[in-house]
């Protein structure tokens, strides 16, 4: 089954990255399916991905923030220092540790509950620097804000670290790590944003703009 790292609700306590004890949201639907394939006795394995991106993703939110704003020459609104840490993970990879059951079936079902996800963490500004090497862009802007003041805006990630641990994959499942790192795979990503008419768009950068001026006012 796949779930979601999104119903992870870490704390002041939680230790990055975010292990499958992590406390979750009870409430989320894949928790409360989780919760009932066990109670039914499922030989439930239930996969739980963060942040996808390439082949066959349906979401591009994550990366194309980035380069919306990138290639238009408008700043960045990064919340907080910029320092805070995520990790995008290749579909390909994805569905590598999806197969990895397989590998060992038992085990899978024992452990029950993975992690899906790479373990090359980048913070929100690395990935900028990143897409405007790939968009060939070298006069980009990031502004830092604080998200308890304005909000988060548009910002696709949350404005704390988030990220998660495969440990979990590869001691039970014996899955060989990631493949893709984001620096390799963004090239080729500019290009599809590129063919899916990003750079020309309509985009509603309202919410920037507000944020922007809370900033310099």
């Amino acid at each position: 089954y796949v779930s979601s790292a999104g119903m992870y609700q870490p704390t002041d306590e939680t230790v990055f990255p975010m292990a499958e004890t992590t406390p979750i949201k009870e409430s989320a639907g894949q928790a409360r399916f989780d919760a009932y394939a066990v109670e039914i006795g499922l030989p439930l394995v239930s996969f739980r991905p963060q942040y996808i991106y390439g082949p066959k993703a349906n979401k591009h939110d994550y990366i194309d923030w980035y380069f919306d704003r990138i290639v238009r020459g408008e700043p960045l609104p990064i919340p907080g220092d910029g320092t805070q840490i995520v990790s995008l993970t290749n579909s390909e990879d994805v569905a590598s540790i999806l197969a990895s059951p397989l590998n060992n079936e038992a085990a899978a079902i024992e452990q029950r509950f993975f992690n899906c996800g790479t373990d090359i963490q980048l913070s929100y500004d690395d990935v900028a620097k990143l897409c405007a090497d790939a968009a060939g862009v070298s006069g980009y802007k990031v502004v830092h804000f604080d998200p308890s003041e304005v909000g988060k805006g548009k910002f696709p990630f949350r404005p704390t670290n988030f990220f998660v641990a495969p440990d979990m994959a590869k001691e039970h499942l014996m899955w060989g790590g990631a493949e893709h790192t984001l620096r390799e795979d963004l090239p080729a990503y500019y290009e599809s944003y590129k063919a899916r008419d990003g750079p020309t768009k309509d985009l509603d950068l309202s919410a920037d703009k507000e944020i922007l001026e809370a900033v310099t006012a």
